[in-house]
């Protein structure tokens, strides 16, 4: 009876995923193909079912692994499976600041003959208008620092972040 317990309780931590540690870890993979498959494999136990966030974090980093993939068949479908878990993410949340997060920062690095771009500014526009709703102050700075980093927000855009 402990025994069985005890392996319950290890099964329930190993697929308990941090997302302050999703989060640290996905700001990495964008760049590294060693922290993409580490995350795509930390994440790879999360369904539809999970918490939605999650699931557009395991959309957004299926989608970055897809371009180390080989045949180029393979890099579509890979690259396709993970915005169908982001769009279903945000179908489902459409209000969650941190998902229309996800899907931009997807879009905004996606190369455009994959036409995965029409949401652009919509996402920009409902995170520059919600962003003082952020709870959490990890998250906050952590969506401060790439808007001020990244070169697809104006400098409108980002003096209002500044003033909030």
């Amino acid at each position: 009876m402990k025994l069985s317990i005890l392996l319950i309780s290890i099964l329930y931590l190993a697929l308990n995923v941090d997302l302050a540690e999703v989060r640290n870890d996905y700001r990495i993979a964008v760049n590294s193909k060693t922290k993409a498959f580490e995350l795509n494999t930390k994440l790879e136990n999360i369904t539809k079912s999970d918490e939605k966030v999650l699931v557009a974090y395991k959309g957004a980093v299926t989608s970055i692994t897809a371009q180390y993939l080989g045949s180029n068949k393979l890099k579509s479908t890979t690259f396709k499976n993970g915005v169908s878990l982001i769009e279903y993410a945000v179908d489902n949340d459409s209000n969650n600041i941190e998902i229309r997060f996800v899907r931009l920062s997807v879009q905004q690095n996606s190369p455009r003959f994959l036409k995965y771009n029409k949401e652009i500014e919509t996402d920009k526009k409902f995170i520059i208008d919600n962003f003082h709703q952020i709870k959490s102050p990890e998250f906050k700075i952590y969506l401060k620092g790439y808007i001020l980093d990244s070169e697809n927000f104006t400098d409108d855009e980002k003096n209002v972040i500044l003033s909030t």
